[in-house]
């Protein structure tokens, strides 16, 4: 099959200062990347054919140094935090005629453009420029990619220049250090310096949808994964990191629409990518075979090690760091629809990992509980999972996806609220992490349980049987499961100290009830009754 070769876009380009030459390499195939990635030996192939990279320095996002120009049009609507930091304009100019100018001295750059939103009444174009074709590659798999006929009257609707080779002077720049991700809402575009770690090309574009959707479009941008059964319901997963959220809307039951950030519209759910970004440490064919045979040619491996001697991953191997990821392209899942999107959803699972052994397995939330629980967003993060964590630690993050949202959490519960509320949406929180006792002590609970769990309640089975509230956190947990122990249902009865349970519940639910003081203001007040109940609390 020939490959169309498409008119490099000189024009928009230009206007970018960049310089053209006959080293830009413009909408290459998949193929064409990986063979120029090895050529300049940004990475090596695995014994499937997957491309397989280090990303430097960073194997993680750098939150602390991302930063959003504060304007005329942003310095009223972004809700700035240490997720949300301004720069100023001149700033924004001084980093990006540095990375204009380093770019203009590369032997060879790789453009592509692409775009996002499953939906075309949403649709963004981006042009992404890049310094490494492995990066380039990553777009590929992510984001969406046009038709021949779209690409001959596309116009990028945002730009992103991405120079991982650039060092910043930080002074002059005005940043932390001598690394930037800068999101400009004026110029519409995103600077990218000093980092080759992936994810930051693809959640600053999360960011920005992050914005322009819920502030310009009135639709609900989430943190979430999402499939569509074979009686055409929809169902969205909610989690942090290390929940299980990608693992378990991977269901080879269900169709996937996709694996990490979505817009719930007034009538339907649809993705904002193309592709999966799989974390891939401890991953096993027989747990998770679909992640586990996307790697394969044009799929994009970070940070992994090969068992000595070969080039076959070890996948158990974390001394790089616990953050390694593959990318792959949607259709590398033999289920995922074309086009990803579904109807308006009739579940929603809210996946924590709860190393504590405290939250049920499974519970169903009133509309209040589960809004309080959207704005907490729990999770734990335990030993492994990131350098210096010993013991369990817990982690807040507002809508289960804190560092990427520009407004005030509480524009995105609200309209998840009135969402919920119209359309009946029924709100489950399932526990991924222990039972039995906290980490070190207890287990993790089952893989197969907790499928089995959601299967129930997708299938409606968890409709008819009976219930009762957590004592603490009010919860309604069900008392029998299809394909469940009964005792594991109730995380007391799991114990082999129940008052020791009492007191670690109790614990928790404190953690839950002081990280909640920051949103008090303004929640209305059946969110705020939905607060867990400790003693000598009201």
């Amino acid at each position: 099959m020939s490959v169309p070769v498409f008119a490099i876009p000189t024009d928009h380009l230009v206007r970018l200062g960049l310089k053209i030459s006959d080293s830009l390499h413009y909408q290459l195939q998949p193929h064409e990347l990986v063979r120029h990635s090895l050529r300049r030996k940004e990475g090596v192939l695995n014994d499937t054919g997957a491309l397989v990279i280090r990303t430097g320095a960073y194997t993680g996002r750098s939150p602390k140094d991302r930063y959003i120009v504060k304007d005329e049009l942003t310095s009223g609507s972004i809700h700035w935090n240490d997720f949300n930091q301004p720069i100023d304009e001149v700033h924004f100019n001084r980093i990006f005629d540095s990375i204009t100018a380093y770019l203009n001295l590369l032997p060879e750059l790789f453009v592509r453009d692409c775009y996002v939103c499953a939906d075309t009444r949403f649709r963004l174009n981006i042009r992404v420029i890049n310094e490494l074709a492995s990066t380039n590659l990553f777009a590929y798999n992510m984001f969406l990619r046009p038709t021949e006929d779209e690409l001959e009257n596309f116009h990028p609707d945002w730009q992103i220049l991405s120079a991982p080779g650039l060092q910043l002077d930080a002074a002059h720049c005005g940043a932390r250090s001598n690394i930037a991700v800068v999101i400009s809402f004026q110029h519409r575009l995103i600077l990218i310096a000093g980092t080759g770690y992936t994810g930051e090309t693809k959640k600053a574009v999360f960011t920005i949808l992050n914005y322009l959707l819920p502030h310009e479009k009135k639709v609900l941008s989430m943190h979430c994964s999402a499939n569509r059964g074979p009686k055409g319901d929809t169902a969205i997963f909610f989690g942090l990191s290390g929940t299980g959220k990608t693992t378990l809307s991977a269901d080879p039951r269900r169709s996937l629409i996709g694996d990490d950030e979505h817009g719930w519209t007034a009538d339907n759910v649809f993705n904002f990518e193309g592709g999966c970004y799989a974390k891939c440490i401890n991953l096993k064919e027989e747990k998770e075979p679909a992640i586990f045979r996307a790697i394969r040619p044009g799929a994009l491996v970070e940070n992994v090690k090969f068992f000595p001697g070969s080039d076959r991953i070890n996948f158990d191997d974390g001394s790089i760091t616990e953050n390694t990821r593959v990318s792959y392209p949607l259709h590398y899942i033999s289920n995922a629809l074309e086009p990803s999107l579904g109807p308006t959803p009739k579940n929603i699972f809210f996946l924590t990992c709860d190393a504590y052994g405290v939250l049920p397995p499974i519970s169903r939330l009133t509309p209040g509980q589960a809004m309080y629980q959207f704005i907490s967003g729990y999770t734990a993060k335990v030993a492994g999972t990131e350098t210096g964590i010993t013991e369990p630690k817990p982690t807040f993050s507002a809508c289960f996806g804190a560092p990427f949202l520009p407004l005030h959490p509480g524009r995105y519960a609200e309209l998840l609220g009135a969402k919920m509320r119209q359309h009946g949406v029924k709100v489950w929180m399932v526990n991924t992490g222990w039972s039995g006792g906290v980490f070190g002590k207890g287990s993790r609970i089952p893989l197969a349980y907790t499928r089995a769990m959601i299967t129930a309640a997708l299938e409606g089975a968890l409709d008819e049987v009976e219930y009762t509230s957590h004592p603490v956190f009010g919860m309604a947990m069900a008392l029998s499961c299809p394909g469940v122990p009964d005792q594991l249902l109730h995380p007391r009865n799991t114990w082999p100290d129940p008052a020791a349970y009492d007191e670690m519940a109790e614990e928790v639910a404190g953690w839950f009830i002081r990280n909640f003081e920051k949103y008090a203001d303004g929640v209305d007040p059946e969110i705020l009754a939905a607060a867990p109940r400790v003693a000598g609390k009201k």
